[in-house]
């Protein structure tokens, strides 16, 4: 049994004031073709296949047309749920009559846990739910958490799972230790949205969507696929991929990635602006990529931004390093540390250091204790 694991496509996200649906066509495009080459006997899509509970016209009209080419054209099953961003209503539209064709599309959550079987593989699809939904649905009161969800979740599965089969759980969570990126919307304030490993055990293979990086969890048996594109700086040096897992009889499996590029990628420069607008620099970089420049330059710049993208068009965000430092230092900076019993010079010289991270030389130290012998005479009465 082959199958495709892939999830948090985003469909309609917007990056920096980018809409990202172009690319996301682009992209799935390519998916469609490896789906052609790889001929799976099934396609999983972990969740979170649109950004918002909304889409946007464009991302609903990308969306149908990918599933048709893939489930109609390619005859190949899928497998989906919603995630966290997705409408589980809108979602589940269609749902009852998509499974004629192996579409098995699971929105909102039941208090059925019937797998879907296809070809000796038993698929359990449990989309994005919140404890208080779960703690309805399964009439308990014990589900606090979603570590206390998903456990009662998969305890009802075990009342029926032949562990005797290959079964394969498809959810949406963050699994505790993984690795997060700032385009990953939270589950819940501090650890009470994270689950513990331990309770996907049961399972051969465990397909998630919700970390948008392929390496966000290292274990043999739970997998994230990642995201479908680079939805955040953070996620600069992530290798966005899909997964393909050939499975036994037994339930054992092999796991291999395979690469989707797009055409213009999410990368970081850094440097001062005459070396990034030297053209030995510039015509050896892939010019037209979505950029984060971070400039080295300590001083004043008039127009950065204007005169980095007559050569870099798409920098979507610009900072300076100095800058940087400069608010790390001041969040260090106390008053216990000014009421210290230092002459008046000493604490300049901390002050200067700790709200600039320059030296403090000589030649300043000379100049500003001019300034502060002349201040002090001015002061001193006559």
């Amino acid at each position: 049994m082959k199958f495709i694991h892939t999830a948090d496509w985003h469909l309609g996200k917007l990056v920096h004031g980018v809409y990202k649906t172009p690319y996301q066509r682009e992209v799935l495009e390519q998916f469609v073709d490896l789906i052609k080459e790889e001929k799976p006997d099934a396609v999983v899509i972990a969740g979170d296949l649109y950004d918002r509970s909304v889409p946007p016209i464009d991302a609903v009209n990308l969306l149908d047309d990918i599933l048709f080419k893939i489930n109609v054209e390619c005859k190949t099953p899928i497998i989906s749920i919603a995630g966290n961003h997705d409408s589980a209503d809108r979602l589940s539209f269609g749902s009852s009559w998509y499974k004629h064709s192996q579409f098995y599309l699971s929105g909102k959550l039941t208090d059925s846990f019937k797998p879907v079987h296809i070809n000796g593989v038993n698929f359990y699809l449990i989309p994005y739910a919140e404890p208080g939904v779960v703690r309805e649905i399964l009439e308990t009161d014990k589900i606090q958490t979603h570590h206390d969800a998903m456990k009662a979740i998969i305890g009802k599965i075990e009342e029926e799972l032949n562990p005797n089969e290959p079964n394969v759980f498809v959810g949406h969570a963050f699994v505790t230790g993984g690795e997060t990126c700032d385009s990953e919307r939270l589950l819940s304030v501090g650890a009470s949205g994270s689950v513990g490993a331990e309770l996907f055990a049961p399972f051969s293979y465990t397909a998630l969507g919700h970390l948008h990086s392929p390496e966000a969890i290292r274990h043999d048996t739970i997998k994230y696929s990642g995201s479908l594109l680079k939805y955040s700086f953070s996620e600069a040096k992530h290798k966005k991929s899909v997964s393909i897992i050939e499975m036994d009889s037994n339930g054992r499996f092999t796991h291999r990635s395979r690469s989707l590029l797009p055409a213009k990628d999410m990368r970081e420069l850094s440097g001062y602006l005459e070396e990034l607008l030297d053209p030995a620099y510039y015509e050896k970089q892939k010019c037209d990529d979505f950029l984060k420049i971070t400039l080295l330059d300590e001083g004043a710049i008039i127009d950065p931004m204007g005169k980095l993208r007559q050569v870099y068009p798409d920098v979507l965000h610009l900072e300076k390093k100095i800058d940087m430092v400069d608010q790390k230092s001041k969040q260090s900076f106390s008053i216990g540390d000014r009421r210290e019993r230092k002459s008046e010079l000493d604490l300049f010289e901390q002050f200067y250091k700790e709200m600039t991270t320059l030296e403090f030389s000589d030649e300043k130290k000379s100049v500003m204790a001019s300034v502060i012998e002349t201040a002090v005479k001015e002061e001193m009465p006559v």
